[in-house]
């Protein structure tokens, strides 16, 4: 009978601790593969681009506030993106980032402040990428997990959510609303 009991206990441990890990999932990027506009890589980060957004701090209060510009620009399949952020105490971040494909025509981003590359997963009007970014802090660098999520909410603008991790604890949160300019 011990054995039953202790038989039982293991199984429903086990069960339980498979509920947890998958109710902590995250959605994956194919959930939005009918969802329209589609999100088309080239052609959305293509020209020039204006960026509006803010930082927030793990509690959740707005700590930072920014507008930007972006130019991209495609040669040969492999995509550059340079951006250039004005914060509201003035500022001023750079980033280029370089898009690859692979051979099943997926895409690696690197850039000049990420370490090694992410990964871009597009669905339907979705796009995820994570990364690990070195963010300047109290005169060091501090590498922290990104978690980017951009929605197409229709042509031409995309709204772009980042959760920030530094060992696996939420640290920032981002969000930025992308448009295509106009000429």
């Amino acid at each position: 009978m011990k054995n039953v009991c202790r038989s039982i206990m293991l199984k429903l441990t086990a069960v339980c601790c498979l509920l947890l890990l998958t109710a902590c999932s995250t959605p994956d990027v194919s959930l939005y593969a009918k969802n329209e506009p589609k999100f088309e890589l080239q052609s959305f980060f293509s020209g020039p681009l204006t960026a509006h957004g803010i930082l927030k701090n793990r509690s959740g209060e707005v700590t930072r506030y920014f507008n930007a510009t972006l130019e991209g620009s495609w040669e040969n399949g492999v995509g550059t993106l340079a951006e250039v952020f004005v914060f509201d105490d003035g500022e001023v971040q750079k980033r280029t980032w370089i898009m690859t494909p692979d051979d099943q025509g997926r895409y690696s981003a690197t850039a000049n402040d990420v370490v090694g590359s992410g990964d871009i997963k597009i669905s339907g009007n979705a796009l995820f990428m994570n990364y690990v970014l070195q963010v300047p802090y109290d005169g060091d660098l501090l590498e922290v997990n990104v978690d980017d999520r951009m929605y197409m909410v229709k042509e031409g603008v995309v709204i772009n959510e980042s959760v920030m991790k530094k060992f696996g604890v939420e640290v920032g949160y981002l969000s930025i609303v992308i448009e295509k300019a106009t000429r």
